[in-house]
């Protein structure tokens, strides 16, 4: 039942969902332009109306405060401690590892801002976990999301980044902050 309001209330917010959920039981979809916390939203609603397990979300900790917590938790939120990366992405690892079903959505921005210098440990969770990635995006000027289509990786972090962001770029997405999305 909630699988069916969530898609409704996309709908009705005037969003047209592209394609489905990611196809096997694990995958690392990356979000983009991720100019608004509002782009959580739509996430949330479009994965969640296929039912099954929700994607899990990176959030910033700072969220994490009383109710809020509890809710962010139950939508399947991640805190993330961004002073520690490399504890997070190990955890996150682990727990894709030994998990049936773990799909996990991402801004590859790592913030709503403007950044020319996309991050990477998309790509470590992605080859240590051995799971596919996807080029999700919510493009705001078009209001269609998708998990996008899967993107080989190499073993070049920094080069496939490169690659994803000019295939970003080709795409002509637009955020809900239009100023705030460059992909160079």
């Amino acid at each position: 039942m909630w699988a069916k309001f969530c898609g409704f209330l996309l709908r009705t917010m005037g969003w047209k969902s592209i394609g489905g959920p990611v196809p096997g039981k694990k995958g690392i979809i990356l979000g983009a332009p991720h100019t608004s916390a509002w782009d959580f939203v739509i996430s949330y609603l479009f994965y969640t109306q296929f039912g099954g397990k929700p994607a899990r979300v990176m959030v910033k900790k700072e969220f994490f405060i009383g109710p809020l917590s509890w809710i962010l938790r139950k939508l399947g939120a991640v805190p993330v401690d961004r002073s520690n990366s490399t504890v997070l992405i190990k955890s996150l690892i682990e727990e894709m590892s030994k998990e049936d079903e773990f799909v996990l959505a991402l801004a590859p921005e790592g913030t709503r801002k403007p950044i020319k210098k996309w991050k990477t440990g998309y790509h470590m969770i992605a080859k240590k976990a051995n799971c596919p990635v996807y080029m999700g995006y919510f493009d705001w000027g078009k209001k269609e999301v998708s998990v996008g289509k899967e993107v080989e990786l190499t073993d070049d972090a920094k080069a496939d980044t490169a690659r994803i962001q000019e295939l970003y770029g080709k795409m002509n997405l637009v955020g809900k902050n239009p100023k705030n999305f460059v992909t160079r």
